[in-house]
């Protein structure tokens, strides 16, 4: 399996936030969003190849229960599968981190935290190539595969957020895929890499949270280290 990182640190979003966590992040994605931060495991995939053994040692090395394995896409990793049963038969409470649109089939998964990704992810096709721009709209929303991860397993749905007009376009997302998510189960994220950027957009989206009931998802490993890999 292709391993772009494994690190320990603490969990930076979502129902978890402040959690010791060991994250592995698989690479390669088949999505290509204009403000991935991550790049490293989706515009130009990086790492190694790892046996699931080489894997298991380095998560083995860290005192923590929780484990969050991540992407890029984790859900087109190879061997993905078997990666999660040798997480759940070493006990370990296992978070996937996905963007929904690829069918869970079954693995075990403890919190499923999905991002579905909104229009304002679409890349410019004249940067980035028409193929990937057209490939990314179709591929980036999937709501029959979105109900059946909720419907399946424990979960939250981040939401990265810039503008009104994306609560717009959350709400009918929402409308169209039929979920039976609670409201504090919806999670709203500010678009951006930097302390600034978010702090620039935190009081709006706090606000939208406020009216909808919806959770407000700081971003504390950019709070604490910075837009920094391996933290």
């Amino acid at each position: 399996m292709r391993i772009a990182e494994i690190f320990f640190s603490i969990q930076g979003e979502g129902r978890l936030a402040g959690l010791p966590s060991v994250f592995i992040r698989t690479s390669g994605c088949n999505l290509r969003c204009r403000w991935c931060d991550t790049p490293y495991a989706s515009w130009n995939p990086e790492g190694n190849e790892m046996t699931m053994a080489e894997i298991m040692a380095e998560v083995e090395k860290h005192p923590a229960r929780h484990v969050v394995v991540t992407g890029g896409e984790p859900m087109i990793a190879r061997d993905i599968g078997v990666l999660l049963h040798a997480l759940r038969d070493a006990g370990k409470h296992i978070t996937i981190e996905t963007a929904g649109t690829v069918a869970p089939n079954g693995v075990p998964c403890d919190l499923a935290s999905l991002s579905p990704k909104l229009k304002n992810s679409n890349p410019d096709h004249e940067i980035f190539g028409k193929i990937w721009s057209e490939r990314h709209e179709a591929t980036r929303w999937q709501p029959e595969i979105l109900r059946e991860w909720c419907s399946t397993y424990e979960h939250q749905i981040k939401w990265v957020v810039a503008s009104l007009q994306d609560i717009f376009e959350i709400e009918e997302m929402l409308k169209i895929a039929d979920l039976k998510s609670l409201p504090e189960h919806i999670l709203l994220m500010p678009e951006g890499r930097t302390v600034a950027e978010l702090q620039q957009r935190a009081p709006l989206i706090v606000e939208w949270c406020k009216t909808r009931g919806w959770r407000y998802c700081p971003r504390l490993h950019i709070e604490l280290f910075g837009n920094t890999r391996g933290t």
